[in-house]
């Protein structure tokens, strides 16, 4: 299954690729929205988004609600440097929220099958 990761920082990008691939995902990175976009357009097979909040010119959660008001209804799994908790109540129809932190690595899979087993 494709997975879109949206992240500025290639090497932030690259990490979460590296962890979805682990598990069996196959990854499509994009490093902004704009390129997200282009991504989803080019790859109709990709079944899950993560993005990072903090990118330049469009955030993740500007980008969500862009996808939401062009009809997409993908999950979509904010990666987030700050508090999370604040971050999901910006936007209620997260499918999740999650620290961008060391441990990403063990949090993402569990995280990832919960989004997923919950469509």
């Amino acid at each position: 299954m494709q997975v879109l990761v949206v992240d500025d920082d290639a090497l932030s990008g690259e990490m979460v690729a590296a962890v979805l691939e682990a598990q069996g995902y196959q990854p499509v990175i994009a490093d902004s929205a704009v390129d997200g976009m282009a991504q989803l357009n080019a790859h109709p097979e990709i079944r899950l988004i993560i993005s990072d909040m903090n990118m330049p010119l469009i955030n993740g959660i500007e980008f969500f609600r862009e996808l939401r008001d062009q009809g997409s209804s993908l999950p979509f799994i904010l990666l987030s440097g700050d508090d999370p908790v604040t971050a999901r109540q910006q936007e209620s129809g997260l499918s999740a929220c999650i620290m961008k932190d060391f441990s990403l690595d063990e949090s993402l899979p569990s995280i990832v099958r919960d989004v997923l087993d919950a469509q």
